[in-house]
Parts: structure tokens; C-alpha cells; sequence
């Protein structure tokens, strides 16, 4: 058994136009597996031209399953798609509140129904991987409908391992700490000096992570290597969580 290998097999990732999600589109491409990446945007130029790709707006309620038709008949799904839009507690709104929940919770349920179905029709096993956050464990100041949400997809994870079992769909999750992507390099960067020294002295490791740091993960909870593993969140934060205090 190739115990890493994903030849044969066809994945979608959301969310895998930058940062994190094209990242693991990569990793699972170069693992062997045919991937389809998804975006808001058009295609990124530096795509490579083996890899499909499809421009959906996952706050439409319509697109998830328009997604998933347009994606093909996969047998991976990694629902990576999601964003912060928190202000101030005092300053939220419903607005924001809705449309955090709309995309991070919402849109990663309902592509795994319509991906649930797609493998039933067709009589195929599949596998689940949803992109939690360290947040969904940890609170963070400001950040309560992204935390809340984080927390949802923690839960649903484990929720639809329990209901896609009889299916043969393992469903598992990461769940990335600090890692530098361009949503995160717009607050950390400016203050090199001094959050992110925090951070370094607090990460175990002693470094912000890369987005190809969650890749593996990925790979690993797809293939043959992870086949017994379902409702498992592997969280990827070089420790960030596990010390109280960290490095002085």
C-alpha cells in the first residue's frame, strides 16, 4: 500500500485560490490526486494549468450545490472556505454576525450534504476534511462570532463523522493556530516588533506557521494512511496552544 498516495482520486478544495487552501490544493495535487480548486475571485494567474477551478460565491445559498455540480464527481472534500468580519463587541452587528455564520458554518454543511449525496449516488466511499481554528478552542478578544464559528465547525465535524459513517465518509479537521497567510499578514506585519515577538515566544517552536505546514495534515487524514481515522481534529499551531506561558 502507497500509504500517502491519492492517485485515482479527485478532490475539491475550498477556498484555494491563496493562503492556506491553495496550499493544500497543491499538496494534495502533488500527492497524486486530480484537484479542483474554488475562489471568490477569477482565476489566480500562477494556477497550474492541470488544476480545474471554479468561481463560486459560497453566501449565495445556491452556492454550494452549484459549486459541487461544477466540481464534478469528487471523492475528497476539503471545506476550507471561510473569513473574519468581526468588529469591536459593542460595535457588531447582525449583518456581520449572519454572514460569518452564512459562510464559515452554513456553506461548509451544506457542500458536505451535497457531497454526502454525490458519493451516495454514485456508491463510493469519499473523505471530509473541514478548516476549523485554534480559535474554536481558544477565545480571542473581539472575535466572537469568529471564535463561535470556529467552534460550530469543531462539532460539526465530529457531528457529520457520526452521520456519514454508514455511508463510508470519514470526516476529520484541522485546526491551524497562527499561520501566515495574506489575511493574517495585514495585522501582523506592521507590528513585527512587538505582536509578533509575542507570538514567536509563545509558539513552542518559535515560528509563525506556513500555509504549507497544514498541507500534510490534509494529505495524511485523505489517504490510505489515515483510513481509520474519523471525527478527529488535528490541530497545527507549533504548540501555540499546549504552554500557558510560553518561552520568557
Amino acid at each position: 500500500m502507497k500509504a500517502f498516495s491519492l492517485d485515482g482520486h479527485r478532490a475539491l478544495v475550498t477556498g484555494s485560490s491563496q493562503g492556506i487552501g491553495l496550499a493544500i490544493g497543491l499538496g494534495l495535487q502533488e500527492a497524486g490526486a486530480t484537484v479542483v480548486h474554488h475562489g471568490l475571485q477569477e482565476r489566480p494567474a500562477d494556477l497550474s494549468p492541470a488544476a480545474g477551478y471554479v468561481q463560486a460565491d459560497l453566501l449565495d445559498p445556491e452556492g454550494p450545490q452549484l459549486l459541487m455540480d461544477a466540481a464534478g464527481d469528487v471523492d475528497i472534500l476539503v471545506c476550507n472556505a471561510g473569513s473574519f468580519f468581526d468588529l469591536p463587541v459593542l460595535e457588531m452587528t447582525r449583518q456581520l454576525w449572519d454572514r460569518t455564520f452564512q459562510l464559515n458554518v452554513t456553506a461548509t454543511f451544506f457542500l458536505a450534504q451535497a457531497f454526502a449525496r454525490q458519493c451516495a449516488a454514485r456508491g463510493v466511499p469519499g473523505s471530509i476534511v473541514i478548516t476549523s481554528s485554534t480559535n474554536g478552542f481558544q477565545a480571542e478578544a473581539d472575535s466572537c462570532a469568529y471564535d463561535s464559528s470556529k467552534g460550530a465547525l469543531v462539532m460539526l465535524t465530529r457531528s457529520l463523522a457520526v452521520s456519514l459513517a454508514p455511508l463510508g465518509i470519514r470526516v476529520n479537521g484541522i485546526a491551524p493556530g497562527l499561520i501566515r497567510t495574506p489575511l493574517t499578514s495585514t495585522w501582523m506585519e506592521p507590528r513585527a516588533q512587538d505582536l509578533l515577538r509575542h507570538y514567536e515566544k509563545k509558539i513552542l517552536l518559535g515560528e509563525v506557521g506556513t500555509p504549507e505546514d497544514c498541507a500534510g495534515a490534509v494529505i495524511y487524514l485523505t489517504s490510505p494512511a489515515g483510513r481509520y481515522l474519523t471525527g478527529e481534529i488535528i490541530t497545527i499551531d507549533g504548540g501555540l496552544t499546549v504552554s500557558q506561558i510560553g518561552k520568557m
